[in-house]
């Protein structure tokens, strides 16, 4: 699949670039305002806002929904805008937006773990307002620009006609829905690999025990979004640019994205529905996560871990959870399972470093159940690690551990 990359990627740009460059090679009329309005300009300026709403979906598409709800100057113009450009609409964006990132400033100050749940939801909007942006808004926007690069008579009309076709009556049809149709397949493709690689940051975030790293993440995004947005109405051509090394980037990292996001889904969805108090193990083919890389199987990889009769551990996988299945042989030495506080691990000697290490990763649903985790693959009991490890230490420290009993003497 990586060989490919580079061809996808290639066929991305040319796809992207060609139409503005063909565009912009003629020289329009003048608009009222003294600007050149032209059919390369107006699918940058899309080009660039569908790259900005797949880095942020809220920010972005509530940016997008004021910016035209203020261009619009008449109340007839405010009528016809598309929903997201309803006051009430963006509005509760931006206040989201403000909500999350006061999460995230003051998160950097609190103990780790504590802002754990609403990283969490920031996850789970942040998905939601992703599909939406998908199915709801990047089609609206590209049959906007389609429209308007069709618009019969405009200044930033492509020509579309096919020579003698204009004698018999051909010049009066709408071909917008023809460009429509050709653009937003590639549009939504583009915001889906842009966001997919957006999204990794939030599941990150949620991964990550400190604020300040949280903050930092954040704020690198937000910054790349108004870079893409900035660029693009000072100079369409740069913003174009950038949101193709973008593209081209998300595209290039798209395997290990979508491993996290996978990650991150599971993890959202036994966090908010509680599964660890119905879950239940299974006999064998547990589903887990692989915490290291094993024989060309990356880290995160979502699969089952099987036991062989003879006691031999294999991890069976589909790549991109469709392809053909794969499995790998999971190395017993020094087996363990590490419980921890939000989701578990087990752990196994690092060939590497001669060390423990993560070897599997345990979705919260298996909060609870380490103890018959590990008697299930035959592994060598269960240690504490990360947060609950630290705590335990410090009960022990302030005397609070349990105490050992005392010998009865003669």
């Amino acid at each position: 699949m990586k060989r490919f990359l580079p061809i996808i990627a290639l066929a991305c740009v040319i796809s992207l670039c060609a139409s503005p460059l063909w565009a912009a090679a003629t020289t329009p009329a003048k608009g009222k305002d003294g600007e050149v309005p032209s059919a390369g300009l107006e699918l940058a300026k899309t080009a660039a806002q569908i790259t900005g709403i797949a880095i942020s979906p809220l920010l972005g598409v509530s940016a997008v929904g004021a910016y035209q709800w203020m261009q619009a100057s008449t109340p007839e113009q405010k009528a016809r805008l598309p929903w997201f450009a309803n006051p009430l609409v963006w509005l509760c964006g931006f206040l989201l937006v403000g909500a999350a990132a006061a999460k995230d400033a003051f998160g950097a100050a609190m103990p780790p773990g504590w802002k754990k749940p609403l990283d969490v939801l920031d996850t789970v909007e942040n998905k939601f307002s992703g599909l939406v942006a998908t199915g709801a808004v990047v089609p609206v926007l590209v049959a906007a620009a389609a429209k308007f690069m069709t618009a019969p008579g405009g200044t930033a009309a492509l020509d579309l006609s096919l020579g003698g076709l204009a004698m018999i009556h051909f010049g009066a049809m709408d071909l917008s829905w023809l460009l429509t149709a050709a653009m937003v397949p590639l549009a939504v493709a583009v915001h889906a690999t842009v966001w997919l690689a957006s999204h990794a940051i939030n599941v990150l975030i949620l991964l990550s025990p400190w604020g300040a790293v949280d903050a930092v993440l954040k704020s690198a995004r937000t910054a790349l979004l108004g870079s893409v947005t900035g660029l693009a109405f000072i100079d369409p051509v740069v913003g174009v640019t950038l949101s193709v090394i973008i593209l081209i980037f998300s595209a290039l990292i798209a395997g290990w994205a979508f491993r996290l996001t996978t990650f991150g889904s599971i993890f959202c969805w036994d966090f908010f529905t509680r599964r660890r108090k119905r879950f239940e193990l299974l006999a064998n083919n547990n589903r887990v996560f692989l915490g290291r890389k094993l024989d060309g199987a990356p880290v995160r990889t979502y699969g089952k871990l099987n036991k062989a009769d003879d006691g031999q551990l294999t991890f069976c996988f589909k790549p991109w959870l469709v392809l053909p299945q794969k499995s790998v042989v999971v190395p017993r030495e020094e087996i363990v399972v590490g419980r921890g506080v939000f989701y578990s691990e087990v752990l196994g000697l690092d060939p590497a470093t001669g060390k423990p290490d993560s070897l599997l990763l345990l979705p919260p649903r298996y909060l609870g159940h380490e103890e018959e985790f590990s008697r299930l693959y035959a592994m060598n009991g269960t240690c504490e690690i990360g947060l609950r490890k630290a705590w335990s230490w410090l009960r022990a420290a302030l005397g609070f551990g349990k105490k050992e009993p005392v010998a009865a003497t003669a």
